[in-house]
């Protein structure tokens, strides 16, 4: 018996120390987060007859970031995402989703409660000899403020994808193409083997550093929507192109940021239905995609004044489609993509999902195609050293009006408008030391008749606050 003990004993020093030095030899670091999150949420119903619902959440991240060599690199980082007292999943059957769950449809959302991949990929520098370096697997896909592609970090369980990415940079310019698999449905030994449920997206960036005090970006986007039998398309067109620009920086002490994006492409009158919710598109039609956003924002910062206040405006406009448009084939929505709607549309998530479903059902995030208008005014001051508290306030519309929308299955009696509401949102963060954050943070939604009647809701307001320690090793 002491026997086997000493000679398992053995085994485990000798493995520790091979393992030493294999980790020795590809130089790798390992780093990590526990962030937990209790939070009290009135918005998953709007019901003043309703108590709030309270849960806490946790996410774990292990991180192995490997240097193999000179050329070749690595980095895979495990996570775990769970309800305390629920099952093994970020939203468990009767329990409201934390809020900032939502992504934009198509988005790889990891929430599975076991220990999985949320990102696994490696690097290729100057792949092929060329000076472009190569990353596969997968990957966050982080564009600039992620009005497109973003993280969703917000989110317990965040956004990645499986890619293909080639990098390229010289002086103030980059350039990037990635290769994204969306939706892979069926193998060639499944049910489903010629791709018609597939969906992937093509994406080319380029940006230059230094222009009128900032970066000025350039990006289009080609979403192909296999559309295949089963879904709302049946095999029909289902495409979408997406054009824009954004240009942000800073001019005589004046922070500043304007973006403009386009949409253009073909869809089926039962893809743009599903898209939607009930419209009055013709059976069978084609339907012309015509849809674009812009955004503004302008903020001044006094760095060198008691408590460094800042103080920002921004106006941010999504095209809707009206009940005309859908009768004369037109689909006018913008579609967010893959953004990070917790960033720009309130921290309640009330709007995630703009321009990629109905909105009828206090937790949908979408406005039923309508689009969104959104006047916002955001303050920050930092009180003491390491401490923040920030207060947003935001009016959001309808990009289309509310009233006269019933065959989008709205219960419109002719007075309603195009106005959804306000809400307030006020974050207090502290770092209470190099590794961790600690942040509260409380917002108030204050409904209308156009907010009731699109949400099929009766409250006229809801609350929602949070606790959250994030920690990082």
């Amino acid at each position: 018996m002491k026997k086997n003990f000493l000679m398992v004993g053995a085994l485990m020093v000798t493995a520790f120390f091979v393992a030493t030095e294999i980790a020795k030899a590809a130089d790798v670091t390992f780093s990590g987060q526990v962030r937990t999150r209790y939070e009290v949420n009135e918005q998953h119903d709007f019901l003043d007859t309703s108590d709030a619902d309270d849960f806490t959440s946790t996410r774990v991240r292990l991180n192995a970031d490997v240097n193999v060599n000179d050329s070749t690199s690595a980095f895979i980082q495990l996570q775990d995402v769970r309800v305390w007292g629920g099952s093994n999943e970020v939203a468990t059957a009767g329990t409201a989703t934390p809020a900032g769950t939502g992504a934009g449809v198509g988005g790889a959302v990891d929430t599975d409660g076991t220990v999985g991949l949320h990102q696994a990929y490696f690097t290729l520098k100057n792949f092929a000899t060329l000076p472009v370096d190569l990353k596969v697997g997968r990957q966050e896909v982080v564009l600039d403020g992620h009005r497109l592609f973003g993280n969703t970090n917000w989110a317990q369980g965040a956004v990645t994808h499986d890619a293909v990415r080639l990098d390229h940079k010289h002086d103030n310019m980059s350039l990037a193409y990635a290769w994204i698999t969306v939706n892979e449905d069926g193998v060639p030994t499944g049910t489903n083997i010629d791709d018609r449920n597939d969906r992937e997206a093509h994406l080319i960036y380029g940006a230059y550093e230094g222009l009128l005090g900032g970066k000025l970006s350039i990006i289009y986007t080609y979403i192909n929507d296999g559309c295949g039998s089963g879904t709302a398309c049946d095999n029909l067109a289902n495409d979408l192109h997406n054009i824009g620009f954004r240009q942000a920086g800073q001019l005589y002490g004046v922070d500043y940021r304007a973006e403009y994006n386009y949409q253009w492409g073909d869809a089926s009158s039962r893809a743009a239905v599903g898209a939607l919710g009930t419209r009055a598109y013709v059976a069978g039609a084609n339907v012309d995609r015509d849809a674009y956003m812009f955004g503004v924002r302008v903020g001044k910062s006094f760095n060198n004044v008691t408590m460094k206040p800042s103080l920002t405006v921004w106006y941010d406009y999504l095209s809707g489609t009206s009940d005309q448009d859908a009768r004369d084939g037109e689909m006018k929505s913008f579609n967010t993509l893959f953004d990070t709607g917790h960033k720009f549309y309130g921290f309640m998530d009330l709007y995630g999902g703009v321009g990629n479903g109905a909105a009828i059902g206090a937790g949908n995030t979408g406005t039923a195609g309508l689009g969104l208008q959104d006047v916002a005014i955001k303050a920050k001051i930092s009180p003491m050293p390491g401490w923040t508290l920030k207060a947003d306030y935001h009016w959001f519309y309808t990009a289309e009006g509310v009233a006269g929308n019933s065959a989008a299955g709205l219960a419109g009696d002719g007075s309603q408008d195009n106005d959804l509401g306000n809400e307030l949102d006020i974050t207090i963060v502290n770092q209470y030391n190099a590794n961790t954050n600690i942040s509260l943070g409380f917002s108030n939604y204050t409904t209308t008749a156009a907010f009731r009647d699109l949400k099929g809701v009766t409250g006229d307001g809801a609350n929602w606050a949070y606790l959250m320690f994030d920690v990082k090793f």
